[in-house]
């Protein structure tokens, strides 16, 4: 049984990792570290596109805007560069021609796997001195924590 002290000790040490870990992998840095040379401010457009395509929504420059926690002129104007770098297109929203929809170029499907293969290689380097039973464990609690932040009635069991 934990008390309280323990309780408040641990979850400072989760919010003391979860600090260290945003300050480390922030998009830029992760996009930097892949090596493509693609501005990282243009990559953080292709990353909040392919984050609604994944989530099989329509993406338009005021959701990337929210995503990105910027005012909707910058996020125009990033949406503008990530065009003209051919990393994402616009096409008519059928259902609004008034609207454009944004989605990822194969340039800009080809810049998110490259991104995505060097984040698993540094976790991969981060968890090389652990079983695969250890790395199962990790992946299903940081599953679980990540749920529990975004979805405060998520299941805690």
């Amino acid at each position: 049984m934990h008390s309280e002290d323990e309780d408040a000790k641990v979850m400072a040490a989760i919010e003391s990792g979860m600090v260290a870990i945003r300050r480390r992998q922030t998009r830029r840095a992760l996009a930097r570290e892949a090596g493509n040379g693609v501005d990282p401010a243009l990559f953080d457009v292709v990353d909040a596109v392919e984050g609604a395509e994944l989530q099989r929504r329509p993406v338009t420059v005021t959701d990337v805007a929210a995503a990105l926690g910027v005012a909707q002129p910058r996020a125009s104007k990033l949406v503008a560069a990530a065009v003209e770098a051919g990393l994402v297109r616009r096409e008519a929203d059928q259902s609004d021609g008034r609207r454009a929809l944004l989605v990822r170029t194969e340039a800009g499907r080809e810049l998110c796997e490259q991104v995505h293969r060097a984040r698993q290689a540094r976790f991969a380097r981060a968890t090389a001195g652990w079983t695969a039973r250890e790395r199962a464990t990790f992946a299903q609690l940081l599953g679980r924590f990540v749920d529990g932040l975004t979805d405060p009635g998520a299941e805690r069991h």
